[in-house]
């Protein structure tokens, strides 16, 4: 491996912990006044579309599945999700948000929206920000193949 290529690798890696970082913190501003956790917020967010099984949280989060059950649990608690049988298996059931769960993660839209609205303006455009993601998602792409397919 090159130089280059090692220097690239490191830059990358430490501006996506520092990413990881700032998104952490400004996900818990957000979601700190209608009483959630950036954490309860990643859980709910992933099951809003459809119910899924904790490991599918997991996976999609890119997270263990011990720290998604943990949370799955308090937001049960909570009275933000409940679990529903899963036809496709019987042990693995799956997080569902109830309506309170879905009224607070609505709560946090106006602030999502105009954070949004920030980082849009912040990178030049909708084209500047949807190339962004591409990158990004290029990148977790990537990581998977590697992670499925290790060098010897």
């Amino acid at each position: 491996m090159s130089r280059a290529a090692q220097d690239a690798l490191s830059g990358t890696a430490l501006s996506v912990f520092r990413l990881n970082g700032q998104f952490l913190a400004v996900s818990e501003e957000l979601a700190a006044p209608v009483g959630l956790t950036a954490s309860w917020w990643q859980v709910l967010g992933a099951v809003l579309p459809e119910p899924l099984p904790v490991a599918g949280i997991a996976r999609a989060m890119g997270i263990t599945r011990q720290s998604v059950q943990r949370i799955a649990d308090l937001l049960v608690r909570q009275g933000l999700a409940a679990y529903a049988p899963n036809p496709a298996h019987r042990r693995a059931k799956l997080l569902c948000p109830t309506a309170e769960g879905r009224a607070a993660i609505a709560r946090i839209q106006p602030g999502h929206a105009a954070l949004a609205a920030r980082l849009l303006h912040e990178l030049g455009g909708q084209d500047a920000f949807d190339e962004t993601v591409r990158v990004l998602r290029r990148l977790s792409v990537a990581l998977d193949a590697i992670a499925a397919d290790p060098a010897p």
